[in-house]
């Protein structure tokens, strides 16, 4: 009867929803609040902002959640047990940490910090306390990479050839950081999800312009030599009138074809490539075959990644694990951030990245 006791009281509390504080109301602070109030799994007890007229606007007149301007104030409830952290980069150092050494879990967004250095703090903090460290990685939780993810992870593609992302439009030229570290984040975030889990960036070579004279890049190439022997490239661009968000997959099987701002066909995926199909040693050429089979365009659902975000995070807090992006996956695109500056301050020379750890390694 003691046991039967404790187990209902045990399932009592898992049922109980956990209470999350949003920091910050600015630009995205808002979709965290809209999407944290959707999540079965979270209750919504503060949005905390310095600019508390601004936090009342977005909750509105009738909302029942808390308004802050004191971040200690909201640590210090026990009603909070989760943050997400939607601040300047340069502070999200001090933010979360301040989160996690109360005794938080975490949703930051990106990047995870503002250097590796600071990113591995955050990481190392959340383990020995033995808590939540995710990032918000949005496009990772879209249906379209999912479904990414698990033609390539399931092999139905055949063996990664190559990796072709393009990322441009007519955009805010950021104040503190280039192209590089504004856009590339969720290409490198989406490359890190959908690769097999023992494929990491080894080289980074960047080449940046900056033909307005803003004072840093506003034109970026990526290249990334992968571990596995692979390129893939990222384009990103502020100053492109024309909007673009796609990025292709080329396997030895299939290639996958993803357009993010095309509604009717997000996704396709063409049996289509070339083969070699002489290996004669005295030949000087080998003879190649080109495949010309169907183009697939498979049905995926309509879904706001955020609340894909909120759902795992709210999973991988109950569920005791690690979530799909979570503070090492934010490492490992800020070491392939951290390379990229090298190469650019070193005219475009690749930069070698530690494959184990994620770190900068020498060149």
């Amino acid at each position: 009867m003691v046991a039967e006791g404790m187990a209902e009281e045990m399932g009592n509390e898992m049922d109980q929803p956990i209470g999350i504080a949003v920091i910050g109301a600015g630009y995205w602070g808002p979709n965290l609040v809209r999407n944290a109030q959707a999540t079965a799994g979270f209750a919504l007890r503060y949005l905390c902002d310095l600019d508390t007229e601004r936090a009342r606007r977005v909750l509105g007149d009738y909302s029942t959640v808390r308004v802050s301007g004191s971040l200690d104030d909201v640590l210090a409830d026990p009603a909070v047990d989760a943050v997400a952290i939607a601040t300047p980069a340069a502070t999200h150092l001090p933010v979360a940490l301040a989160a996690l050494r109360a005794g938080k879990h975490v949703l930051v967004e990106k990047p995870l910090a503002a250097s590796y250095a600071e990113g591995l703090e955050l990481v190392r903090e959340a383990e020995d306390r033995g808590l939540t460290l995710m990032l918000d990685h949005t496009f990772v939780y879209t249906p379209a990479v999912r479904h990414l993810r698990h033609l390539v992870r399931s092999g139905e593609i055949g063996t990664v050839q190559y990796l072709d992302s393009v990322r441009i439009n007519l955009g805010l030229v950021q104040p503190d950081v280039d192209v590089f570290w504004d856009l590339a984040p969720h290409d490198l975030s989406i490359f890190d999800a959908i690769l097999p889990e023992d494929v990491r960036v080894t080289r980074v070579s960047a080449h940046g312009s900056d033909p307005i004279g803003a004072g840093r890049a506003c034109v970026g190439h990526l290249t990334l030599e992968l571990s596995d022997g692979v390129l893939a490239h990222v384009h990103v661009n502020w100053l492109s009138p024309t909007k673009i968000r796609t990025m292709i997959v080329g396997g030895s099987r299939r290639t996958i074809v993803w357009d993010d701002l095309n509604a009717v066909q997000r996704v396709s995926v063409h049996d289509r490539g070339a083969d070699r199909i002489e290996s004669d040693e005295d030949r000087r050429q080998a003879i190649i075959s080109y495949r010309r089979g169907d183009t697939v365009a498979p049905a995926l659902p309509e879904k706001e990644a955020l609340r894909g975000v909120m759902a795992e995070f709210a999973a991988s807090i109950a569920e005791k694990r690690a979530p799909l992006t979570d503070g090492w996956s934010g490492l490992r695109v800020l070491a392939t951030l951290e390379a990229a500056s090298a190469s650019l301050a070193a005219g475009g020379e690749f930069v070698a990245v530690d494959r184990t750890t994620g770190r900068l390694a020498a060149v």
